[in-house]
């Protein structure tokens, strides 16, 4: 039996194999900051975070980073919104053309919790003393178009997590590129984010005070010791991107956008939007997020957009809101401002 056979009984072997088995499995919950995963704008969540191939300009420094080279002057963005379990989260961003078609970009994100007794099992009622949560991401993007077509971008941040007195940290890299095909001018988008270390929970919270011994007398009767956590990886995303025009008239452009996402602590899924574009002014937009993916929660989120020119100024004003179904969990609306300058 020579080897062509053997390589062919081999791989005829793990077929059946993996058809016969019917179990499959997730890493939903092995990852840490899962704040980094929420949908930061407006406009992105109400297309259904379908955005990786467009030209997003300053979100792209949390979609993909090479969409930023498309940022004329000086861009401000920032936001503010309640999240699930009356959590807060904030962005901000700003983006500023270098000229020669460089572009480079500043952004923090935080989700804060509101204060909460902390509770014992001696004290169930509380302590006296209370607790809060905090996450932390501050970050700076670097994009640059490489020829009118093709650009390329890439962030660096640190990343923070916070829980009364104990703290994780490290830092992580994102990368994109964007490519504007000759074909009607489609564009493929690929970003990778959440690059990085892995993260566990330090601090005087962890300090405990034990007997090493307590069967024996005389000898030290406590111990100052530390809890040691585990190391858990950040939550690492894979988006491959596409989106064009279907409708492009002079006052009004049907733009659609299709995303591929791999996370390495969920099963893959699609996400889908579109955005009707009246005269650069007006939006609507709607998206299906997570299509495909295990045990999925999101339904259809909506949005609208509105641009406007401040008179006796060239600076834009731009004005998002949407709407996201999170189902169980209830809905997210998502309002925020930005300025070009």
């Amino acid at each position: 039996m020579n080897l062509r056979v053997l390589l062919f009984l081999s791989l005829v072997s793990i077929c059946f194999g993996q058809f016969g088995n019917n179990q499959s499995m997730t890493k939903a919950g092995t990852t840490v900051a899962q704040f980094l995963k929420i949908s930061m704008d407006a406009r992105s969540s109400a297309m259904g975070g379908a955005v990786t191939g467009q030209e997003t300009n300053l979100t792209g420094t949390y979609w993909n980073p090479a969409s930023m080279a498309g940022q004329d002057g000086i861009g401000v963005q920032f936001g503010s919104y309640d999240w699930i379990v009356a959590m807060k989260y904030q962005f901000a961003i700003i983006g500023i053309d270098l000229g020669k078609n460089n572009v480079i970009g500043f952004n923090l994100v935080n989700l804060s919790s509101p204060e909460d007794l902390v509770r014992t099992v001696a004290e169930p009622h509380g302590t006296g003393e209370k607790f809060s949560t905090n996450d932390l991401s501050a970050g700076v993007t670097y994009s640059q178009m490489l020829t009118d077509r093709f650009s390329i971008g890439g962030s660096l941040k640190y990343i923070q997590q916070n829980i009364w007195h104990s703290t994780a940290k490290t830092v992580a890299l994102d990368i994109g590129t964007l490519f504007k095909t000759p074909f009607n001018n489609i564009r493929l988008g690929a970003s990778l984010s959440n690059y990085g270390g892995k993260m566990r929970m330090e601090g005087r919270d962890q300090k405990i005070s034990v007997d090493p011994d307590q069967d024996n007398e005389g000898n030290v009767e406590f111990v100052n010791a530390t809890y040691e956590t585990e190391y858990f990886p950040l939550p690492l995303i894979f988006r491959v991107g596409l989106s064009g025009e279907l409708i492009q008239k002079e006052l009004v452009t049907l733009t659609y956008g299709i995303d591929a996402i791999h996370p390495n602590d969920n099963s893959e899924y699609i996400n889908f939007g579109m955005e009707i574009n009246y005269s650069d002014k007006l939006f609507f937009r709607g998206g299906i997020p997570s299509l495909f993916k295990e045990d999925r929660i999101e339904g259809l989120s909506f949005g609208v957009g509105l641009n406007y020119l401040i008179n006796r100024m060239s600076t834009l004003l731009s004005i998002d809101y949407s709407l996201s179904d999170l189902g169980p969990l209830g809905e997210v609306q998502r309002l925020n401002l930005s300025f070009s300058f």
